[in-house]
């Protein structure tokens, strides 16, 4: 089977499938373990994130969904040449992906020019059990049923462990913040990890699209623990973006910052991303909740307390 993957979810689940070998076509986004063959890449981003400050993107996001434009373009020529099978695409976020019109327009064409049979599968989870949904949906699709089932077995009993042994802790009062400038809450899924790794977010609600807030209320709130997870942003770049950011004079403030329960994580790999990793980035908000139950098992790289000088 040949499988165009059209989001970086979709290609974890076909990595941790075992299909790699199957893949014809990426995002620029996605990640590749070493030693896999090149696989193309075909979208690109009118938007250098690794560059723009948080601001800038919200600033462009926001003009192109005004203006009915996309901030990714796909390569329609290259996805001909390719002839896949198999198309992983969404419809949930059009700010995380290319959007699922766009798509629909793309395989249009594609089967005008080259008529055959081929599925375009859409992924759509809010949740953590419609992550594991769609896993078993690649699965079904791939013809490795039975190889999901197995994958999705083991990822709802880590889901399980952590759960249980988070269940009768301390729940401390947790913002998740999803993007810096302007200050988002977390959604989705984010929520309900938060609350089986044993905290309470009670400015986002499970399953529902993050939402902007505002400083004030964040100070109200007060949260004990923050949790900067900027979307698609690397731990490297949330701490680099939080350097450069001009924070608000309620920041040093925050009962969070004040008393060192402030972390920065590898959003773009742990929670931004609906795919297996998920129940990973579940696992590192359980080590950073309550240290003294879960002893630290994650990457170097997958989180970190944010030091008094980034903290200003």
């Amino acid at each position: 089977m040949r499988i165009c993957s059209l989001l970086p979810s979709a290609t974890d689940i076909v990595l941790a499938l075992g299909l790699g070998d199957q893949l014809v076509a990426v995002t620029h986004e996605c990640d590749l373990p070493p030693g896999l063959r090149e696989v193309p890449v075909i979208t690109r981003s009118r938007v250098d994130q690794g560059q723009a400050s948080s601001r800038e993107i919200h600033n462009h996001v926001t003009a192109a969904a005004h203006s009915g434009s996309s901030i990714y373009t796909l390569d329609q020529a290259l996805l001909e040449r390719l002839e896949p099978d198999l198309i992983l695409t969404q419809e949930l976020c059009e700010v995380c992906a290319i959007s699922y019109e766009e798509v629909a327009k793309a395989v249009h064409r594609l089967d005008v020019a080259l008529p055959g049979t081929r599925t375009v599968l859409s992924l759509e989870p809010q949740t953590l059990a419609g992550i594991l949904e769609a896993i078993e949906q690649v699965g079904a699709a791939a013809g490795v049923a039975r190889r999901a089932a197995a994958l999705v077995g083991d990822l709802r009993a880590r889901i399980d462990r952590v759960a249980t042994i988070a269940n009768g802790a301390s729940r401390p009062r947790v913002f998740a913040m999803e993007w810096l400038d302007p200050p988002y809450t977390a959604g989705h899924w984010v929520p309900e990890m938060i609350r089986l790794a044993g905290g309470r977010d009670e400015l986002s609600r499970e399953g529902e699209y993050s939402v902007e807030v505002s400083w004030t209320r964040i100070a109200d709130y007060d949260p004990d623990v923050l949790v900067l997870m900027p979307c698609s942003f690397s731990l490297a770049h949330t701490l680099d973006e939080l350097s450069r950011l001009a924070l608000p004079d309620v920041w040093p403030r925050l009962k969070a910052v004040a008393s060192g329960y402030a972390y920065a994580v590898d959003s773009a790999t742990y929670f931004s991303r609906s795919s297996p990793r998920t129940i990973e980035g579940l696992e590192i908000l359980a080590e950073i909740l309550h240290p003294k139950l879960f002893a630290r098992v994650s990457a170097p790289d997958a989180w970190q307390r944010i030091a008094p000088a980034e903290r200003r």
